[in-house]
């Protein structure tokens, strides 16, 4: 089985399973005890400390650990927030942050809070531009992921590091899927991180405030972790977490060499292997292992399950694959095709051999479930010049199908009206015409649903 989502979890590394059976005797106890089991149970936890700011580029007294990422980014948020309440509740995210970032700024409207989201171009990435816009005299946090989670498109982190510091308004960087492949630049203020996403064990977090940045931990406090993440600490999986770190650290620059080449050699051949694919994210300003690519008229979930059968393990973004039915919000942030997407995320050392076997099996993959989607015929109607497509009731990749079906019987010039009440036909009928070279007019309201309008131009 070829794993292929490490942008989700990473296996755990080797250094981290050692590190963790061999803490396992000397980190059980309480570090805050001065009999000799809590004394050792410190020196692990402060070694560990000391290394996990060499890492991020810190002061050791800036760390703290968390039981996870998620609880690192809701705490770094909230304790910033309210350590700068008398500037303001002004709260500016990026519209394609992790949805721990986006759950903490719905919690913050809900209180009264205000929220700005800056906007993405197509590749995915910010413009500092957009955080210089969205700053105010009550801007009382920024935040920032390093690298997208779902296309691996680098941020502009220290541009807008940069543009924040000018203002007086602190940045909060979500480094997780970049902080094994080095430190972050630029001059944030707050940085959160997960350790699974490294190889580490899951259930450690790392959370990061600058010296000098105003904090006001939230909730009931203790004395453990500068009194920002209460409870006891898991000792041996902190020890774990931080050894993984510093071993793909010493590997990222050779990794990241060879799985640039292997995502590039995806991102190249997709396209020539598989008709009707956009590959989505920066082409170049990327993590080394991400490569998304969405494919026409394919269901998202009956792709996965293919690949698995197959023998390869990947995630997608595609409302298919969603119980709620809604595209991923960081495909519909970028505004490109969902249907049919597929992430590809290579964890360290993965084999050449199997990247070229998923090469081999994908196109068959596509085009099975394309032949099984192929059957349902679209009612079409003609109505004042123009055809009529009645997808109501129809989940991607239909509407987009039965679009194509009948386009070629509208004469140059013709219009399509598609009617969909499934939302991820606004992304996936523009992102079509786009592909096909034909004008996508716009949308309308229907009795029930939406009218997608399409003219055909060639």
């Amino acid at each position: 089985m070829a794993y292929f989502d490490a942008a989700s979890a990473a296996p755990l590394h080797p250094v981290a399973r050692q590190a963790l059976l061999a803490s396992l005797d000397d980190g059980w106890a309480d570090p805050a005890r001065l009999y000799r089991e809590g004394r050792k149970a410190r020196m692990l936890l402060d070694a560990a400390r000391e290394a996990a700011a060499e890492a991020v580029g810190c002061r050791a007294d800036e760390v703290v650990f968390t039981p996870s990422g998620t609880r690192a980014v809701h705490t770094g948020i909230a304790g910033a927030l309210a350590g700068r309440r008398r500037v303001g509740r002004h709260l500016i995210v990026s519209a394609v942050e992790h949805s721990s970032v986006l759950h903490s700024a719905e919690a913050w409207e809900a209180d009264g809070g205000t929220v700005t989201r800056v906007a993405v171009n197509r590749a995915g990435a910010v413009d500092p531009s957009g955080y210089a816009e969205a700053l105010r005299a009550d801007t009382a946090l920024a935040c920032l992921q390093s690298a997208n989670h779902e296309v691996g498109t680098e941020q502009p982190v220290a541009e807008v590091a940069e543009v924040c510091r000018a203002a007086g308004v602190p940045l909060l960087v979500d480094a997780a899927q970049s902080l094994g492949w080095g430190p972050v630049g630029g001059d944030w203020s707050l940085l959160a991180a997960s350790a699974h996403k490294w190889g580490g064990p899951a259930g450690v977090g790392l959370l990061v405030v600058r010296k000098g940045v105003r904090f006001a931990a939230q909730g009931p406090v203790d004395e453990r972790e500068s009194g920002r993440a209460p409870g006891f600490e898991n000792i041996p999986a902190v020890v774990a977490a931080v050894a993984s770190l510093r071993a793909v650290r010493a590997e990222a620059a050779r990794e990241a060499v060879r799985l640039r080449e292997l995502t590039e050699r995806i991102r190249a051949r997709v396209p020539e292997l598989v008709p009707d694919v956009e590959v989505v994210g920066d082409a170049g300003r990327r993590l080394p292992g991400i490569v998304t690519f969405s494919c026409l008229y394919v269901d998202g979930e009956a792709l996965l399950h293919e690949l698995d059968r197959a023998g390869f393990s990947v995630s997608s973004g595609s409302s298919c694959t969603s119980s709620t039915l809604t595209p991923s919000h960081v495909l519909k942030a970028m505004g490109v095709l969902s249907e049919g997407n597929v992430r590809v995320s290579l964890p360290p050392g993965t084999a050449e051999e199997d990247v070229e076997r998923f090469l081999q099996v994908l196109p068959g993959a596509v085009a099975g479930v394309r032949e099984k989607l192929g059957a349902p015929a679209p009612a079409t109607a003609v109505r004042a010049g123009e055809l009529l497509v009645d997808s109501l009731g129809k989940r991607c990749p239909i509407p987009v199908i039965e679009l194509a079906k009948v386009f070629g019987e509208v004469p140059v010039g013709g219009l399509v009206r598609v009617l969909s009440d499934d939302e991820a036909a606004r992304l996936d009928i523009p992102a079509w015409c786009q592909m096909r070279g034909q004008e996508y007019v716009g949308e309308e309201p229907a009795e029930r649903g939406t009218a997608y309008l399409v003219r055909r131009v060639s």
